[in-house]
């Protein structure tokens, strides 16, 4: 009979929620995701910020606001754990009453949109935590994230690296009182039993082996998602294209493309500067920018300069095409470093015109980037994560 009951259920469309806040590094990888499930017969109902909602819903795909988002009064914002918490433990409480009018079978929530998880649990759903970048948990085995760091070797490294860990254990346990804390205030239990599966969406050239990788813990490559049809033109000529992508994050450098424009003046190459803000009122004759669909920039680009956002870097290695990393606060920094040492990227850091210049002419001069580019971008076998949940919903998992 279990048999039977798994067959009918296979054949019923599943109903998924899926809860990501409105910045474009979070919102357009839990769009694609969503797409994802609709190409499978299922349900999904998107929840996030009101920028991408009309996106969204053209592309087919059921919406819903993300309430709770606006800060409040109380809120500390200098306090990445309690941004994190607090906000979230309010947010699902925002949102309960319209993700229970879903009535899904599933919820997933990104892994910086913690209040979907919460709201999940509130209502008796399961839930899966998608990350879209590689995962951050701590490791025995590895530096602390965000260090930027590559693992020690030999005695002195792996000295170095436990004595990285002590440093920032108070830090990690302080953020799992004030999660026990966020729980409690929503009638939750203290402690947090996580998601029944984690989503991470990266590409193995930017994952780091670790010993302790967590079960239920699935990468399923990047979820990528181009937020326009539009298509930039190219500047006239046949110099190098070098494709400049701003980062959307509110972390990322600012007068990124000030700078560009200033160093690669007179080098002989071609810009365009995909960005999702308003251009600037003028450019040089050699440089075109605005909203355009990136896939059909990389396919002609030889080079990228952007912030290490793991968007534009898994886009970039996806496409084989090298990329110059100026990475801002939040996890830029790990992401550039971690491409630097796959050997695809050369990290600017502070940014400089000069120094801009001379990574921009290295990459092109040397053809070692494009072949490590080549090497992240080895078509890869995913597990596909559409089929990961429908297991997880399965009668034998009940």
């Amino acid at each position: 009979m279990r048999d039977v009951a798994a067959a009918v259920w296979q054949a019923e469309r599943m109903r998924v929620a899926v809860v990501a806040g409105p910045d474009p590094g979070h919102a357009f990888p839990a769009i694609a995701l969503c797409l994802r499930f609709l190409a499978a017969g299922d349900h999904p109902v998107l929840f996030t910020g009101p920028r991408w909602l009309d996106a969204a819903s053209a592309a087919g795909i059921e919406v819903c606001r993300l309430e709770g988002l606006a800060p409040r009064a109380i809120d500390d914002d200098a306090d990445a754990g309690a941004r994190i918490h607090e906000r979230a433990a309010y947010i699902s409480t925002e949102i309960l009453p319209s993700l229970r009018a879903t009535m899904p079978d599933l919820v997933v929530s990104d892994v910086l949109t913690a209040g979907g998880g919460m709201a999940a649990e509130r209502l008796g759903v399961p839930w899966v935590e998608l990350s879209p970048h590689p995962l951050y948990l701590p490791s025995k085995a590895l530096p602390p994230i965000g260090s930027g760091l590559a693992p020690g070797e030999g005695l002195r490294g792996r000295m170095r690296d436990s004595v990285l860990r002590t440093l920032t254990a108070r830090a990690i346990r302080h953020g799992r009182h004030q999660r026990e804390r966020a729980r409690e205030s929503v009638g939750l239990p203290a402690t947090d039993p996580g998601p029944a599966a984690r989503l991470i969406a990266t590409l193995p050239a930017l994952e780091v082996p670790r010993p302790d990788w967590p079960e239920s813990t699935h990468l399923i490559g990047p979820l990528l998602w181009e937020p326009t049809d539009a298509v930039l033109d190219l500047p006239p000529g046949d110099g190098p294209l070098v494709m400049v992508a701003p980062s959307t994050a509110h972390t990322g450098v600012a007068g990124m493309v000030e700078t560009v424009l200033d160093a690669l003046d007179g080098t002989g190459v071609r810009v365009a500067i995909s960005m999702l803000d308003t251009p600037p009122a003028t450019l040089p004759v050699w440089a075109s920018a605005g909203l355009g669909r990136q896939d059909e920039l990389l396919a002609h680009a030889s080079v990228v300069v952007g912030g290490g956002g793991h968007g534009l870097l898994a886009k970039s290695l996806s496409a084989g095409v090298p990329i110059v990393t100026v990475p801002g606060g939040g996890d830029q920094w790990e992401l550039a470093n971690r491409a630097a040492r796959q050997g695809s990227s050369i990290v600017v850091r502070p940014l400089s015109p000069d120094v801009l210049r001379a990574a921009v002419e290295k990459i092109l001069a040397d053809p070692r980037y494009a072949s490590h580019a080549a090497m992240a971008a080895v078509p890869t076998t995913f597990p596909d994560p559409t089929a990961l949940c429908r297991r997880l919903l399965q009668p034998s998992h009940s």
